[in-house]
């Protein structure tokens, strides 16, 4: 047989696709050297849309082609993150180095569902720095996963398996006591999520109501606990926010705490948006008892500026983790030497077993930037929301609608019939290209939710959204845009 490699897939001229490479990652520095220049986000046209609908190629292309077709009808049209006027949902914008080291993990392209070898050390030297980061103890144990919807699921299965025993496992939860939950009523609706996956149903879930902060009712929360122990079920788990979806909340995670310690109930944090914001020394108070948790989930691509996709999750002792998650397949088997050594691995610590090199990104992150150029972004951020705030307050014609306590700021054009008018504000902004908001709704009013979330981000860009804000609702009612007094 002859063993020529006719069937490899290595480039036939690797200098020209060396070449080609260097003029891809050059079309990538420019677009974000430039990215000022363009439009935050663009309507697609039905011709662009209609360049993917092809059928499944069969004979090779050149690469040049494909690049080409990529630079034309792919990037122009992306959803506009790394655009400093992004400002919508809690997308974070990336970085040239976070880009770089997502390249040299596509490169390796090591496989992190076990076995021994140093993208694994790296993912461990993670986890080490969030333990420390956290204050969690030397026992703790952590797993990236793909953000932090699949973080909270794996704190609630934690939680689950505690409460019923590793043999649940094997049994179901059908045969023990019937577990209920608790969130405040702003909760990401992953945590509801979660629960129905668990197989503990969205009605197991309790919605505890929050306070005029928009920060879950500790006293709701203990009276919930005891009618739900009269009524002969069994509370196993509190579900504290830092950072709530809507308005960027922070619950009381101390009080919380004191309530999970005295009845006994695991106490998670749901952190995607807010708990990296103890890398800020003016924030951080705001998450006094976070280090307090039994598990946090977390998202580095959020305010760690990590490029998608690296979600965390942070597990006090890794034994309840392990006893979730850990698997005796023996395909698996672990040994004392060779490369199936290393044990524990990451698929005994979460869901997945083809785990990509998340951890890399992360590390030049961390280790390029520094904690502390970090935490500055994230400071520059929570000082926009509050300059934001300051903007809508002086002008007669905005509303602000919540308090801000980290970098989401919510608001509205007054004017009749306003929940349409700001939804429809909403969408102009967004086509016009100039800032990308998101909605939301606050006490029954449709508001205008801005987060701050871009390390790119200046005053000009908050400007620029309160100047388009005021243009676009006077249009929609007909009457001009009344400007603050200087």
């Amino acid at each position: 047989m002859n063993e020529e490699s006719g069937s490899s897939l290595d480039p036939a001229d690797p200098q020209a696709v060396r070449e080609r490479g260097h003029r891809m990652l050059d079309d990538m520095f420019d677009y974000l050297e430039t990215i000022r220049e363009r439009p935050v986000w663009q309507p697609i046209p039905p011709s662009v849309r209609q360049a993917f609908r092809e059928p499944l190629p069969v004979q090779p292309s050149d690469l040049a082609a494909a690049h080409a077709k990529f630079m034309e009808k792919v990037l122009p049209y992306a959803v506009g993150n790394a655009h400093p006027r992004f400002m919508g949902w809690v997308h974070g914008a990336g970085t040239a180095v976070g880009m770089l080291a997502e390249m040299l993990a596509a490169g390796l392209n090591a496989n992190l569902g076990g076995r021994d070898q140093m993208p694994l050390e790296v993912e461990r030297q993670i986890v080490k720095w969030m333990r420390e980061l956290f204050g969690f103890p030397e026992t703790a144990s952590g797993v990236f996963v793909t953000g932090s919807s699949m973080a909270n699921l794996v704190g609630v299965l934690v939680a689950r398996t505690r409460a019923l025993g590793g043999s649940s496992r094997q049994t179901g939860v059908a045969a023990g006591p019937r577990l209920v939950a608790y969130a405040a009523s702003t909760a990401h609706g992953c945590i509801a999520q979660a629960m129905s996956i668990a197989g503990l149903g969205t009605h197991a879930l309790r919605r505890v109501p929050v306070d005029d902060r928009h920060r879950m009712d500790v006293q709701r929360l203990a009276r919930f606990i005891a009618a739900d122990r009269e009524a002969g079920l069994l509370p196993f788990l509190v579900v504290g926010t830092a950072g709530s979806v809507d308005v960027g909340a922070v619950d009381d995670l101390a009080a919380i705490a004191g309530v999970a310690n005295r009845e006994g109930l695991w106490f998670h944090v749901d952190g995607a948006l807010g708990a990296l914001a103890v890398l800020a020394a003016d924030i951080a108070p705001v998450l006094r008892g976070i280090e307090l948790a039994d598990s946090i989930a977390l998202d580095f691509h959020k305010w760690g500026q990590v490029p998608y996709d690296a979600g965390f999750v942070l597990v006090r002792e890794s034994e309840d983790q392990l006893r979730a998650f850990a698997s005796p397949a023996a395909y698996l088997a672990r040994h004392a030497r060779g490369l199936a050594a290393g044990s524990p691995w990451p698929c005994d610590l979460g869901p997945d077993l083809s785990r990509g090199f998340r951890a890399l990104k992360t590390w030049f992150t961390l280790v390029v930037h520094g904690t502390d150029k970090l935490g500055d972004a994230i400071s520059h951020s929570c000082r926009l929301a509050h300059y934001l705030a300051a903007r809508v307050e002086a002008c007669p014609q905005l509303e602000l609608l919540a308090p801000v306590t980290l970098n989401i700021v919510c608001f509205r054009y007054r004017c009749a019939d306003a929940n349409r008018v700001n939804a429809d504000i909403v969408a102009d902004l967004h086509e016009s290209g100039i800032a990308v908001p998101s909605t939301t709704t606050v006490d029954g009013h449709t508001a205008i939710r801005a987060a701050l979330v871009n390390h790119r981000t200046v005053a000009a860009d908050v400007d620029a959204l309160v100047e388009a804000t005021l243009a676009l609702g006077g249009r929609r009612t007909r009457s001009p845009a009344v400007r603050e007094a200087a």
